[in-house]
């Protein structure tokens, strides 16, 4: 198998206690699997177990601590995969002390983000269309998932980042309280980092959004929009060049020219923290003029620039989870983002749908499962084996 065919396929899936999903035991056909069922039997939970195992936490944002069954200790997700670099994953969470462990083969990595992204995954879902008529904080996540999953020095300059913006904002909140320049030093001796590590994100955020630009105009009119569609990074900063150093002496000069402002409101005002990924129709916000089709194209179009940035960075084409995305989409849409799918080459396919009438045409030689309760059974019976516990 050659990079350019490479394919994550999951192989075999055990879960416990995970949501209401208490023991499922599931062997996964090649090509992918169709689950059906009615709303609220764990199609979802499936799906979003699944991307854990990408994300290491909830992709609904849950704590893992509320994603544990009712009476459970914990749960557990083990898996088996082949095209990624991983072959066998585990995750699992101990209610009593909050503990959270993965194995990656077996042993357990050095640290934890060492896992991230260990069977990568591209979720669509419903939910996505919040990506466009939201606020700014979800594409930001977006961008901070999708980069720091294929670029390890973005994921290490976000964690660092983080930090010290805490660490600053609570300087502030300080600051506020007690006043002087000792309060001010402490405030500006966080900024250092902030520069640093922002500048980092800055360029790979703009770099990104400037090379994926043009793509995502061209997906949103395949998929059918007709206005002109485009997308740029919105950022107050303006360093003099795209050198790392001009960006963190930008970065550098902002925080400390807003330092007062930030004292009196408490918050750091300067940084990608505050950027935006803005998307336009015919040059007006899509969040704000778009109307709810538009504004669905849109998210989708995201999530399949991030299946190609994933593929394009990993090597591998990402598995395709897919809960009900075509629910609020005619079916000359969707034919149309089936047909990008089929042309990126995406891993194997994952679908929910509640009733095997929403099955699209170009995926009904899926294998078919049924979840009711939690519980899944398949037409064919050595697809899966399934019970509650």
């Amino acid at each position: 198998m050659t990079t350019a065919d490479a394919r994550v396929v999951l192989r075999s899936l055990a879960l416990r206690d995970f949501r209401n999903l208490a023991r499922l035991d599931l062997s996964f056909p090649h090509a992918g699997v169709v689950v059906i069922g009615d709303n609220g039997q764990g199609k979802t939970n499936l799906l979003e177990a699944i991307y854990y195992l990408h994300l290491l936490r909830s992709v609904r944002g849950a704590r893992d601590v509320d994603i544990v069954r009712f009476g459970a200790p914990g749960f557990h997700i083990a898996a088996r995969a082949d095209g990624g670099v991983n072959h066998e994953i585990s995750a699992g969470f101990e209610r009593q002390g909050k503990r959270k462990r993965v194995k990656l083969g077996g042993s357990e990595p050095q640290r934890l983000s060492d896992a991230l992204g260990a069977l990568p995954c591209v979720l669509f879902s419903p939910a996505d269309v919040d990506l466009v008529a939201g606020a700014p904080t979800a594409r930001r996540r977006y961008l901070d998932i999708l980069l720091a999953l294929s670029s390890r020095p973005y994921l290490s300059a976000l964690q660092r980042y983080r930090h010290a913006l805490a660490q600053r904002n609570a300087a502030l909140r300080d600051a506020m309280k007690s006043g002087g320049s000792k309060a001010e030093q402490r405030i500006a001796v966080w900024e250092a980092p902030l520069a640093e590590h922002g500048a980092v994100l800055w360029l790979e955020r703009v770099m990104w959004a400037e090379q994926a630009a043009p793509r995502f105009a061209t997906v949103c009119e395949a998929i059918g929009e007709q206005t002109e569609v485009s997308m740029r990074y919105a950022s107050s900063l303006e360093p003099a060049t795209r050198t790392l150093e001009d960006v963190k002496s930008a970065l550098a000069r902002g925080l400390e020219e807003r330092r007062q402002l930030d004292v009196r409101r408490c918050i750091t005002h300067t940084g990608p923290h505050r950027d935006d990924l803005a998307l336009l129709l015919g040059g007006r916000e899509l969040r704000a003029f778009g109307s709810a089709g538009q504004q669905r194209t849109g998210a989708i179009a995201l999530r399949l620039l991030e299946g190609e940035t994933l593929r394009e960075r990993l090597g591998v084409a990402p598995m395709l989870l897919l809960d009900d995305p075509f629910a609020e989409l005619d079916v000359h849409r969707s034919s149309r983002i089936l047909e990008l799918l089929g042309g990126q080459a995406m891993g194997q396919t994952v679908l929910t749908v509640p009733r095997e009438s929403d099955i699209p045409p170009a995926l009904t030689q899926l294998s078919r499962w049924r979840i009711a309760e939690g519980v899944i059974t398949a037409d064919v019976a050595d697809d899966v084996h399934a019970g509650a516990a």
